[in-house]
């Protein structure tokens, strides 16, 4: 029994789990930055594997399982990312899939970047 082994996947699930708190803090902050003109705000619930942000008929659903992260939209359009440990997002989307990228993310993109596009498209 390797229980090294066992110890580091213990660490990368923390760091995930951090950094999931993380994504939805940005959420958070970058929706209200957004709302404050126009006296919006979207509701952000957070879970150990689900975040979803809501404004309006808008929303955003992201689940994750690990590093993976799911991501679907209102309008149907939905992907897969992947969280890295040094905090950016990597897309895992099929590229045949043409709703596969709506949210016009690059291949890989910092979290903070990725947060702020989705807030800013939610608050529209």
């Amino acid at each position: 029994m390797n229980l090294g082994r066992t110890d580091e996947a213990l660490k990368e699930d923390r760091v995930y789990a951090e950094l999931w708190v993380s994504l939805a803090s940005l959420l958070r902050s970058y929706t209200a930055a957004h709302g404050l003109n126009g006296d919006r705000q979207a509701t952000v619930e957070l879970g150990e594997e689900r975040i979803t942000v809501r404004h309006a008929e808008k929303w955003l659903d992201l689940q994750r399982s690990g590093e993976r992260v799911n991501w679907l939209r209102e309008n149907g359009s939905s992907g897969i990312l992947e969280l890295t440990q040094a905090g950016t997002l990597r897309s895992k989307s099929d590229p045949r899939s043409p709703r596969a990228r709506d949210l016009g993310h690059p291949e890989e993109e910092e979290m903070d970047m990725a947060a702020e596009a989705w807030a800013r498209e939610l608050m529209q």
